[in-house]
């Protein structure tokens, strides 16, 4: 199948094999930070964890333990679960640039035994230095300090710089350089408001390699992306080309505001390139539990994991649909799709509406075992001709029985 598509998204002859891109997953983070979303308990949050892991997610975020005692509590319920079930997973923690917040993550390592990264996070634009009222030296004091606190505690600490797309890079290389001079083995780069564009991505991941390579550190880098702008994924795969270590991402895209980088959709697009090495069926239940677990409604025209995402009601592609699978399944499958749907447990569907032509009436017949007349065809075509909507399965078997009882009046 692969000889049949040319890739206008492939420099000729450039495909060969790229490295797997890693996720984390920041739902039960930033993704509950959403203000539409309803707060699952533990045992919940617990599933979707485990979620995570059987999608392949490298890391999941558990959130602030230093945000109360009740949360610090129940992340610390969530690493004795991840420790005792042994899922293959890395977890994050999260806190400002604070000693006091980094306090509670060496803490909840000491009481669980868990391996947790420390994520400090402190903004660095001169949007939030002036609507704060920090000063530049203040903001590296504290995070040396912060660092400083994790490092000691034998923690992996991750510098997070909020607002990273808008902020200038003499403070930012100030900055970087502080956190990895005091022992940060990642920096996180935040596109905290979705300003950046893929551009933009791109040339902040090559100044910040630039940074580490003359650090002469084996630090890694870390992507952070919202979707204010609407192109969160697209910049989130622009980082990914331009060389990050890791990706973070958010379930159905939920998050601050309009959201994140959608994790699903990300796990796709990764797959599509062959930078996801994991097998793909578990993302559809991965998206079903959060949905359920946070009362989200998936629009009708999500891509992949929307109702309509391989169905359509018109004409044209369903007789080429059902040309193609005359051939060949799989090439049925992408004469109307760039993503395979049987890559997650569908089926392309034909449905009946007032755009359709024969082609969508057989192939609702013949998925329901009934045969094809055409006096049959051509009754159910016109009944959709008049329709405003797409018809169902009831309004589609009605109009059957009305034609065969027709035919059986007419023929006594």
């Amino acid at each position: 199948m692969d000889e049949l598509v040319h890739d206008w998204n492939e420099a000729p002859g450039a495909r060969s094999a790229r490295p797997p891109a890693a996720v984390l997953d920041d739902t039960l983070r930033d993704g509950l930070q959403n203000a539409s979303v309803r707060l699952p308990p533990l045992d919940t949050r617990l599933l979707l964890v485990r979620r995570a892991a059987e999608l392949g997610v490298e890391c999941v975020n558990l959130g602030l333990p230093a945000a109360s005692d009740l949360a610090f509590e129940e992340i610390a319920a969530l690493c004795r679960a991840i420790r005792d079930e042994k899922l293959p997973l890395a977890v994050a923690c999260a806190g400002r640039t604070l000693a006091r917040d980094m306090e509670p993550i060496v803490e909840l390592v000491e009481r669980t035994g868990l391996r947790v990264e420390a994520h400090c996070f402190v903004g660095s634009s001169p949007v939030r230095l002036l609507a704060e009222g920090w000063s530049p030296d203040e903001l590296e004091r504290r995070s040396a300090e912060a660092v400083d606190v994790a490092v000691r505690a034998g923690l992996e600490a991750v510098f997070v710089t909020e607002d990273t797309t808008r902020s200038r890079p003499d403070f930012l290389e100030r900055l970087f350089a502080c956190a990895l001079d005091h022992g940060a083995s990642r920096l996180c780069l935040c596109d905290t408001v979705g300003h950046a564009t893929p551009e933009g991505a791109t040339r902040l991941v090559e100044f910040t390699r630039s940074i580490v390579e003359r650090s002469g550190t084996r630090a890694r880098i870390d992507w952070h992306g919202h979707n204010d702008r609407g192109l969160g994924l697209a910049t989130a795969l622009a980082a990914v080309r331009a060389g990050v270590d890791r990706v973070h991402a958010t379930a159905l895209g939920i998050g601050e505001r309009v959201g994140n980088t959608p994790l699903e959709l990300l796990v796709v697009n990764l797959a599509l390139e062959g930078r996801w090495p994991h097998p793909l069926e578990a993302l559809a239940r991965y998206v079903d539990t959060v949905a359920r677990a946070l009362g989200w409604n998936i629009p009708k025209n999500y891509p992949v994991f929307g109702e309509n995402a391989f169905r359509t009601a018109t004409g044209v592609h369903a007789a080429a649909i059902r040309k193609a699978e005359a051939r060949d399944r799989k090439l049925a499958d992408i004469v109307y799709s760039s993503v395979p749907s049987a890559w997650f447990g569908r089926e392309q569907e034909i449905a009946v509406g007032p755009m359709s032509g024969a082609a969508n009436v057989r192939a609702w017949l013949e998925r329901h075992d009934v045969p094809a007349d055409p006096e049959l065809v051509a009754h159910i075509v016109r009944a959709a001709k008049r329709s405003d909507h797409i018809l169902s399965d009831a309004e589609l078997s009605l109009l059957t029985r009305e034609h065969t009882l027709k035919e059986r009046t007419g023929r006594t």
